[in-house]
């Protein structure tokens, strides 16, 4: 975000010091990343001997220690690459990869490398916008027995929060035999697609009531029978892709569901025209009117949303904050999302909408 440190275009930007707070993590052996990890030296003097934090040198030691084949990792321990030394000139002769394979190698390396500093930006922000900033005093103390209010002023009579909660105990029992098929579609699927955040797929209870709430106050008629099933990602699954696979990946996915007997509903490709966010997201029924997200994603574009721009994204839906911070997170998701490498033929993944 603007302001911070090594933010791009930013001449004498003030440095600040580190949140001590902030998870420094380098992408884990998975090839499938979901945390950074940075090993501090045990004492002083192995401290001076290491390069610079976040130097060329430094980031160069840390991709190192990266287990062979990972989507990050240096290829030196392959006899077919030339070391690190031996790659200033190129040798055709002894790598195999072709143009686009080296290209796309480089773009993974190059968003991997930027994670450092997005954390950082991310933490800066956090420093300067504190998060009690935005919040405001909720009075539960006139609200009778049995209702319900949230921490926006979302309200529910104890007669609607007593229909909300068995609502939410009837998609938390759909949940138990729907991902299982899901589980079984990883199984089988022909492109190496994996699950991500499989135990995160229930969205929180508080937030559940939130939104039937919101979706009560518009329209005073609506029961929370109705207004639950019109919330698409009570239930959601995100499937990831490496790169090279990921629209054929889309292709057998939306296939093997259709063939279990979920239809899909909508469809919404955001490596189109999405300067916020990499990735597709789509809306599925099951034949009992459950409603359910389904999430394709990028080893990349997945660590993006989740450990990234996850708590901007959050910051963004708080109709609290100010412009000038809504604008800096806008830039700062920008910003993530340009670093992010896009799928080769992504753009002949359509959109898509059933009719009403």
């Amino acid at each position: 975000m603007p302001g911070s440190r090594d933010w791009p275009g930013q001449a004498n930007a003030p440095d600040q010091p580190d949140d001590p707070d902030m998870s420094r993590r380098l992408p884990s052996a998975s090839p499938r990343p979901d945390r950074f990890d940075e090993t501090e030296p045990a004492d002083r003097s192995a401290a001076d001997d290491q390069p610079a934090r976040w130097s060329r040198d430094n980031l160069r030691q840390r991709l190192e220690r990266l287990p062979p084949g990972h989507p990050s990792s240096l290829p030196s321990d392959d006899p077919d690459f030339p070391s690190p030394e031996e790659q200033t000139e190129p040798d055709h002769e002894n790598r195999p990869e072709t143009e686009p394979d080296r290209q796309a190698d480089a773009a993974r390396e190059a968003f991997w490398s930027e994670v450092p500093r997005f954390l950082q930006v991310s933490a800066d922000h956090m420093h300067r916008w504190p998060a009690d900033q935005v919040k405001v005093a909720v009075d539960r103390s006139q609200d009778p027995p049995g209702s319900w209010r949230g921490d926006g002023g979302q309200y529910l009579n104890p007669e609607l929060h007593g229909q909300t909660k068995e609502e939410i105990a009837r998609v938390q029992q759909a949940d138990k035999g729907l991902t299982p098929r899901i589980g079984e579609t990883e199984r089988d699927n022909a492109y190496g697609g994996w699950l991500e955040g499989l135990d995160r797929r229930l969205k929180g209870e508080e937030r559940l009531k939130e939104k039937i709430a919101e979706k009560i106050e518009h329209e005073p008629d609506r029961t929370p029978a109705e207004a639950i099933r019109e919330i698409n990602d009570a239930i959601r699954y995100t499937f990831c892709f490496e790169s090279g696979s990921y629209v054929r990946g889309y292709w057998n996915i939306k296939q093997r569901l259709e063939e279990g007997g979920y239809r899909m509903i909508y469809s919404k490709n955001h490596w189109h025209d999405d300067p916020e966010y990499k990735g597709i997201n789509t809306r599925w029924v099951t034949s009992e009117g459950q409603r359910f997200e389904v999430q394709f994603h990028t080893a990349e574009s997945f660590y993006a949303k989740q450990n990234i721009t996850h708590d901007a994204y959050e910051r963004s839906r708080n109709p609290l904050i100010g412009r000038s911070e809504r604008r800096e997170i806008e830039v700062f998701q920008r910003e993530v999302c340009s670093f992010i490498p896009v799928p080769d033929e992504v753009d002949g993944i359509p959109d898509y909408k059933e009719d009403d």
